[in-house]
């Protein structure tokens, strides 16, 4: 098939604005809300027209899907497993379009001003009503930051509510690249003891006391308690409210990285209520994104804590040198939020994760029966495979290069007692994830230590 030129349509395809699908918006709501001109003096002939403009390109493709365009891009051949990002065809290109011309057209050049420091306030009102009804606690507009995203939150916090050579408490196994932040920032990171449900609150109570008794600072504990990365698991109530017991009495920070907390994909889980309206807001600042649900490209994301840290750190130069961090792009999303768009869009988006994540499970069980042992996540975009004591974690990476399977090593996101893989569902659709998974146990047969008895789900 011939190249297309970037910038035409597909031969032959007709453009998504010809035919619209449900929940799409006016082809160009810029043109559809534009109120007719009054003429001028001026009259215009026929033969110095400006020609038409060729037709709006069609966007959802992956033509330019490649490295040096985007972050990462796996070999020809190579099914890819291992990083959290979203398969192209689940990404919405053409509602972020009609997002974006929709909220230029109401908001004209103030979407392309400085923006408010904290983030344009409906948006930010939105959130917080949104969090209040997902809690079932008051949330005001005011306890909420824009931020770019994950990464610009957790850098913002390591520099705002932190100094070089404090330390971050984390899980034993947590966000390997939040924990690179945490190191650049010049932080020190110590893991703590962590079960089936998340950290031990016996054991961050005593890296706590042992902190305090050496004249160490501890900056914050940093927790991901729905959908964790990288084993998928949601910690339960009361070990959520035993932990910010202990973080209380000992007046320490928890942030609580949410990135996945809109991601459920099993019909009966309902995630907990956030660490942070358990707390009211006192002692948490939970970070949230838009990255995993509609695009990472849009580094958009928001925090919410009580207004006092609120205020803290939007007194940052970073606002009050630029303003808000993703102006535009926030009051695009912001106009998704309000249509219902948003949350039509989420709904599908769930529903293909949930495919892709059950294809991967159905065909590992399958292929590999009871080894290795994992617990089917409730949420998120990851799957956390354990092989047991004495299984060798280089085999197991060298078994799947072999069988052209990228995956993600279980040491990468702290010590572990046994060899174990992390595993994305996210990127791929289910016929590929089935034979990626079929290619993995086949690789892998003489790696894995004799079954263990059960597999959890």
């Amino acid at each position: 098939m011939p190249r297309v030129p970037l910038g035409r349509p597909d031969p032959g395809r007709p453009h998504p604005a010809a035919r619209p699908g449900p929940g799409d918006g006016p082809a160009d709501p810029v043109r559809a809300r534009a109120a007719p001109r009054p003429a001028t003096a001026l009259t215009v002939h026929p033969a110095a027209a400006v020609p038409p403009p060729d037709p709006a390109p069609a966007l959802s493709h992956a033509r330019r899907w490649r490295t040096g365009v985007v972050q990462e891009a796996a070999p020809d051949g190579v099914v890819d497993l291992g990083p959290g990002y979203i398969e192209p065809a689940l990404l919405p290109v053409s509602l972020l379009r009609d997002a974006y011309a929709q909220a230029l057209a109401e908001y004209g050049a103030a979407a392309l001003g400085y923006g408010h420091n904290p983030g344009a306030e409906p948006l930010r009102a939105l959130l917080a009503a949104r969090a209040a009804a997902a809690d079932d606690r008051p949330c005001a507009p005011e306890q909420v930051v824009l931020t770019s995203g994950t990464s610009q939150a957790l850098y913002l916090l390591a520099t705002s509510l932190a100094a070089p050579g404090d330390t971050v408490l984390t899980e034993q196994l947590s966000y390997d690249l939040g924990r690179q932040i945490f190191r650049d920032c010049a932080l020190r990171v110590d893991p703590v003891a962590t079960d089936e449900s998340g950290m031990v609150p016996e054991a961050l109570d005593r890296a706590l006391a042992q902190a305090a008794s050496a004249g160490t600072r501890t900056a914050f504990v940093y927790l991901t308690p729905t959908h964790h990365n990288p084993t998928g698991r949601t910690m339960p109530p009361e070990r959520r409210r035993r932990l910010l017991s202990v973080a209380a009495r000992h007046d320490v920070l928890i942030v609580e990285d949410d990135a996945y907390a809109e991601l459920p994909l099993t019909d009966d889980h309902t995630p907990p209520p956030s660490l942070a309206a358990l707390a009211g807001y006192r002692g948490v600042v939970r970070l949230c994104s838009f990255s995993k649900t509609l695009g990472p490209g849009l580094r958009l994301g928001w925090l919410l804590a009580d207004r006092a840290v609120a205020d803290r750190l939007v007194s940052h130069g970073l606002f009050a040198s630029g303003g808000s961090l993703n102006h535009t792009t926030s009051l695009a999303v912001g106009t998704l939020l309000a249509s219902g768009a948003y949350d039509r869009h989420l709904a599908s988006f769930r529903g293909q994760l949930r495919d892709r994540r059950d294809a991967l499970v159905g065909a590992l069980r399958e292929a590999a029966g009871e080894r290795p042992e994992f617990r089917v996540p409730q949420g998120g975009f990851f799957l956390w495979l354990r092989f047991g004591p004495g299984s060798d974690e280089s085999a197991l990476l060298a078994g799947a290069a072999r069988a052209g399977v990228g995956v993600a090593a279980g040491s990468r996101f702290g010590t572990t007692q046994e060899g174990a893989v992390r595993l994305a569902f996210s990127y791929h659709p289910p016929a590929v994830l089935k034979q990626a998974a079929q290619r993995l146990t086949t690789a892998w047969a003489g790696s894995m230590p004799r079954p263990r008895i059960g597999v959890r789900s």
